[in-house]
């Protein structure tokens, strides 16, 4: 015989099961409404954090050169286009620009909300700007500078060298419209053979006009590397890089596995974003040191912003003398400024502020193994060979080859790109910036450039047509 339960019970248990659903999906509701809030309210202080840096590096470092950027230019071009998650908020913020009172740049303050201080990046004339921590109160207030919207830009005429080579100058054009990638943007291109020199420029931009490199700083921090190595202060294969990571596994890392994006170390965002440290003013030491191990070094390649940051710390924590300005004026690029964290650690894997010439002097010491016009070594003999050597593990999904700080077009198993000589490499960073190296041609090829989130400058092509005319 079957025994009955009473109505009322089932009823109970059905509303209670309701009820403790209903609960369930409130709470839920509700944690995901106070993480999408607090995701927001973080992405605005990131918005103004980034527009802070901009605005300062890219006013005082062109101002440091002479020459004159305005707000509305940063709001056309490096506020323009950024990734998505500030992009509809960035150039709306309200920002003050404080000058000094000789008239120089001394901060930047951007308001975020009405609870907190304003965001802000402070300026030095030696080390460009500093983007100070979330929270920070600005020192300086005295302002009152009004924001200003930005206007369209044009195209500048050409400059070349007493070697005319009209097809190179229609090459150029092409560079500024679309034909190497529909909405990219471009505001310098230089091509250098021996002493032939030709050049274009945006309106608005010119041979003295600093941008920021982005992740072709990733090359320029090889290259102080391998300035270190000439000097005897370290070698490629010395490991552990850190002090504190005698006591364990991290000790086998090298600084050889960290220009090759090969440490093996774990970071939670994908390698080319470091947004805390990029626009939130954390510092090289909070963001980029502690990740632990989770591959053999050397066995696995991860684009990664960090092991970047750390080959240069292990050079500046070891170095008994690391300046990157004392590099720059000796290589002859005397418009390049390596901008530094809060704490004043260099971060080499993006912040760093060069005109195009400034890069072409860099490929041009490359392009002739490390030696300066006069002589002088800089780089160790060979240093070329090592950093254009992709004989580490590679980057999957592309042609690319990569090899210590530097890409290249070949991999181990060939080269994809017809046209491209197998010794060429490049530096190359966000928003369309290039350096590209060909020694067997004699070649440097730069293009700067603004491009949106999404788009695209096929150096690859550029490069190929480049040296194509050159040929004729």
């Amino acid at each position: 015989m079957k025994k009955l339960i009473p109505v009322a019970t089932v009823c109970f248990v059905a509303m209670a099961v309701a009820i403790f659903a209903f609960l369930a999906m409130s709470t839920t509701a509700t944690a995901q409404s106070a993480q999408e809030r607090l995701d927001d309210r973080y992405n605005r202080a990131l918005a103004a954090g980034y527009k802070a840096l901009f605005l300062c590096g890219a006013i005082s470092n062109a101002e440091r050169n002479g020459v004159t950027r305005t707000a509305e230019s940063v709001h056309e071009w490096e506020l323009t286009g950024v990734y998505s998650a500030i992009d509809g908020i960035v150039r709306d913020l309200d920002y003050r620009i404080v000058r000094d009172t000789k008239g120089g740049v001394a901060q930047v303050e951007v308001d975020w909300t009405d609870d907190m201080p304003a965001r802000f990046a402070t300026a030095t004339w030696a080390e460009g700007c500093r983007l100070a921590p979330i929270g920070e109160v600005p020192n300086v207030i005295d302002s009152d500078m009004p924001g200003v919207r930005p206007k369209s830009p044009t195209i500048r005429s050409f400059r070349e060298s007493s070697r005319p080579i009209p097809a190179l100058a229609e090459r150029l054009s092409a560079a500024f419209a679309d034909h190497y990638g529909e909405g990219a943007r471009t505001t310098a291109v230089i091509v250098r053979q021996g002493d032939s020199d030709f050049s274009a420029y945006a309106e608005g931009f010119d041979e003295l006009t600093p941008q920021r490199t982005w992740s072709v700083a990733k090359s320029i921090a090889a290259t102080l590397v391998g300035a270190a190595v000439n000097q005897g202060q370290v070698a490629v294969d010395d490991r552990p890089v850190r002090d504190e990571w005698r006591d364990d596994a991290r000790r086998h890392i090298s600084i050889d596995h960290l220009l090759r994006m090969a440490s093996g170390r774990y970071s939670d965002t994908p390698g080319n974003r470091t947004d805390p440290l990029y626009a939130g003013g954390s510092t090289v030491e909070e963001v980029a040191t502690d990740w632990p191990l989770i591959y053999k070094p050397g066995s696995t390649y991860r684009y990664a912003n960090n092991d970047t940051l750390m080959a240069v710390k292990a050079v500046s924590d070891r170095a008994e003398f690391f300046s990157p300005s004392d590099f720059f004026a000796g290589a002859g690029m005397e418009h390049t400024v390596a901008e530094t964290d809060w704490a004043g650690d260099y971060i080499l894997s993006s912040q760093v502020w060069a005109t195009a010439p400034d890069l072409a002097d860099l490929g041009e010491l490359h392009l002739n193994d490390g030696v300066l016009p006069n002589g002088l070594r800089l780089l160790p003999e060979g240093w070329v060979d090592y950093i254009a050597d992709p004989s580490g593990p590679q980057p999957e999904g592309t042609d690319w080859g990569y090899g210590a700080g530097w890409w290249t077009f070949r991999r181990p198993e060939g080269n994809a790109f017809a046209g491209i000589p197998d010794d060429a490499f490049a530096a190359r960073g966000n928003r369309g910036q290039y350096v590209v190296v060909v020694p067997s041609r004699d070649v440097v090829i730069v293009r700067r450039g603004e491009d949106p989130a999404g788009k695209r400058f096929d150096i690859a092509a550029f490069t190929r047509d480049v040296l194509a005319t050159l040929e004729k």
